[in-house]
């Protein structure tokens, strides 16, 4: 059982203790197949979040970023960086998002 994590998720992890277990296992080995630092995964999964336009996600590694000392600038240049690739609109969406926060 996953205590406070909001939404969907943690619907999902409450009911599907099994399913929420094996998902967090594969996300401990990915993180643990590289050389990049804690800092450095939660900004790419940040920049991940933003890149699929995925509002709950933003959310997520936001909370989770701020939780491990992450400076909210950090996080908003993330969002300044995805105006090239990803255009204006999903960069001022993700900006919002992360502000929610």
């Amino acid at each position: 059982m996953v205590k406070s994590m909001p939404g969907a998720a943690g619907t999902l992890a409450d009911q599907y203790p099994d399913i929420w277990k094996a998902y967090a296992e594969l996300g401990k080995a990915a993180a643990e197949a590289g050389p990049l630092t804690d800092r450095e995964r939660r900004l790419v999964k940040l920049a991940l979040a933003i890149g699929i336009g995925s509002e709950g996600a933003v959310h997520s590694h936001t909370r989770r970023a701020k939780a491990e000392g992450i400076a909210q600038e950090d996080l908003l240049h993330i969002a300044m960086l995805s105006i090239g690739p990803l255009g204006l609109p999903r960069a001022v969406a993700a900006k919002t998002w992360i502000e929610d926060i």
